[in-house]
């Protein structure tokens, strides 16, 4: 093979394995290894379409904090830093009933009362 080939061969070889080597490590626990685990979304809330509150945990055991933050479609800012607290998750969820339970609270609620104002007699 020609001298002058032998480089560019690999240089090609190379560029060719950054995609699988991407690829890879994607799929493997490797890949998840930077961070540790020590990254959840706790809870959000939606303000606009390109607007959010997100509170996210960071770290393990007893270096563990919650961070309050602001997400836009340009920017994260960091609104606040607390110490973890009970999961606020569910806290939200309660606070903040499905649509299909206020649909039924509503539909029980009329028909428990008698014929709505659109019947007719």
């Amino acid at each position: 093979m020609n001298n002058s080939l032998v480089p560019l061969l690999w240089f090609l070889a190379i560029l060719a394995l950054i995609p699988v080597v991407l690829w890879l490590l994607k799929r493997t626990p490797l890949g998840g290894a930077a961070l540790g685990g020590q990254l959840r979304t706790v809870a959000q809330l939606v303000i606009a379409p390109s607007q959010r509150i997100v509170i996210v945990e960071v770290g393990q055991d007893e270096d563990r904090q919650w961070l309050v933050l602001g997400i836009t479609g340009q920017q994260i800012r960091t609104l606040h830093v607390m110490p973890p607290q009970a999961d606020a998750g569910a806290a939200l969820q309660a606070a903040q009933p499905s649509f299909s339970s206020l649909l039924k609270r509503n539909l029980g609620g009329r028909h428990a009362d008698g014929p709505g104002p659109h019947t007719s007699t």
